[in-house]
């Protein structure tokens, strides 16, 4: 059966020859619908920058604070732990309590946050305000994208909104890495979390006169047993994953945690197969959409993210770039994504978002299979051609997978669907890094080890992309 063909099948009884159809013009985003989707989509840019904006800065801010290098950690895990293990709490509390209520209160207290890690005097107040601006991220992530889900119907409109949201997520990311040097060589590494602060300033006197409430006809009733156990599990797991990449999988504390967030995540899937109320649907994780559709975009984020990792470290350890020739190789890649962000809404159209997810997949694995033609003593023009068009084909994955996963479902699981969709993009983000990049460098000779990390991120991402598309002709 073909990937996008509908479930079943009905033969109608012919009335008339019908007229020749023509695809229809992609709908215009006018009006408030174009205020929602800026205001939307600026607080995933804003929360995506926050993901790498800090990351060539980590030097400067070591030396200011007094944190060691062991510590400087801690700088990215303390967002991260926060922002992937409340993601699918906060997700379903804004299906029953209110979307709009919890993005404005995310987006205050992400805000407030960078503020106080802008002003940091210590450590522990520098990691306080990363830990809150996590705390916030995971409030506005997926509230973020089920108001952007339920704003804009299943069609082109959707698809082209969900583009858009796709392109700034991808480009802050990368727009994040080039800034972050920038900003830290000429204002100090204060400025990278003083711009998070401002980008708040912005958004946030917009959005209560612009976004509408969700409402829910039912009395909220939320699963406090599933809630504890989800979040505690992916916290430990997390913090497990992030501890490895310093440590080791041999040390206790990362297996101890390990074990402990398996355990409760196994608690979780118990009682929510016998919870009235269940915090995440287990039929809805039964849909091959859902299910397979979260394992594509949770490969194609851990193997790009992993991918710009280890080619960062060979641009300026092995070819000797410097920081600013780097940003510009990655700035081409921030520039064709921005092509991508408009061809996909096209390409999904033509080929229909589970196609597009297994194409994408599969052109990205290829592609950086190209990377592995890098030299020691040449490669920056492969690494811009190679990296930027397998970036191109990434957002193709990351809209037809939250496509895939969020089509079908009824507006009132939206929050949990996008929940999940956005808690695949924070955890893969969270632990490509620590478990493929830490790779190339642990082998001696890191040129030796980037060839590793992209020979296996190009075979994952392909065999993911089999595995997608076969898993999607079952259908639920």
């Amino acid at each position: 059966m073909a990937l996008d063909t509908p479930p079943e099948t009905t033969v109608p009884t012919p009335v008339a020859a019908p007229a020749p159809v023509s695809a229809p013009a992609p709908e215009r985003l006018t009006g408030r619908a174009a205020l929602v989707l800026f205001v939307l989509c600026a607080a995933q840019f804003m929360v995506a920058l926050d993901f790498s904006v800090l990351n060539v800065a980590l030097p400067a801010l070591g030396a200011d604070l007094g944190m060691s290098q062991s510590a400087l950690q801690w700088a990215v895990t303390a967002f991260a732990l926060p922002s992937g293990g409340f993601l699918l709490l906060f997700g379903r509390t804004g299906d029953l309590f209110g979307r709009r209520k919890l993005f404005l209160a995310g987006l205050a207290l992400f805000g407030t946050a960078s503020l106080l890690a802008t002003f940091a005097w210590d450590p522990a107040s520098f990691l306080a305000g990363r830990s809150l601006q996590g705390v916030g991220a995971a409030a506005i992530v997926p509230t973020g994208m089920s108001l952007l889900t339920t704003t804009f119907p299943e069609g082109p409109r959707r698809d082209r909104a969900l583009g858009i949201s796709g392109t700034l997520l991808s480009l802050g990311f990368t727009v994040g890495m080039v800034l972050g040097g920038v900003l830290t060589d000429t204002l100090g590494w204060r400025s990278t979390m003083g711009l998070l602060a401002l980008f708040t300033l912005i958004v946030l006197p917009l959005a209560p006169g612009i976004l509408t409430e969700s409402r829910n006809p039912e009395r909220p009733r939320l699963d406090v047993p599933g809630a504890i156990t989800v979040t505690g599990g992916l916290l430990a797991l997390i913090y497990a994953l992030s501890t490895a990449a310093e440590r080791g999988f041999g040390d206790t504390d990362v297996i101890v945690t390990l074990v402990v967030g398996l355990a409760l995540l196994t608690a979780f899937v118990v009682i929510e197969s016998r919870a009235k109320a269940p915090l995440v649907s287990l039929p809805m994780l039964r849909r091959p959409t859902v299910a397979w559709g979260n394992v594509g975009g949770l490969v194609t984020f851990a193997t790009m993210t992993t991918a710009v990792f280890v080619l960062t470290l060979y641009l300026q350890e092995v070819l000797h770039l410097s920081a600013s020739q780097t940003g510009l190789v990655f700035g081409v890649q921030g520039v064709l994504s921005v092509v991508a962000g408009a061809l996909t809404p096209k390409v999904v159209g033509r080929f229909g978002a589970r196609r597009t997810l297994v194409l994408s997949l599969l052109a990205q694995g290829v592609l950086m299979a190209g990377l592995l033609t890098i030299g020691k003593d040449s490669g920056a023009v492969l690494v811009t051609v190679f990296i930027s068009l397998a970036s191109m084909v990434h957002l193709g994955a990351i809209v037809s997978y939250g496509l895939t996963v969020t089509s079908g479902v009824p507006d009132s699981e939206q929050g949990l669907a996008t929940g999940l969709v956005t808690t695949t993009q924070q955890v893969s983000m969270t632990i490509g890094i620590p478990l493929l990049g830490v790779l190339a460098t642990t082998q001696g000779d890191l040129f030796s080890g980037v060839r590793l990390v992209l020979g296996l991120a190009a075979a994952i991402t392909f065999v993911t992309a089999l595995l997608v598309a076969m898993g999607l002709r079952r259908r639920a």
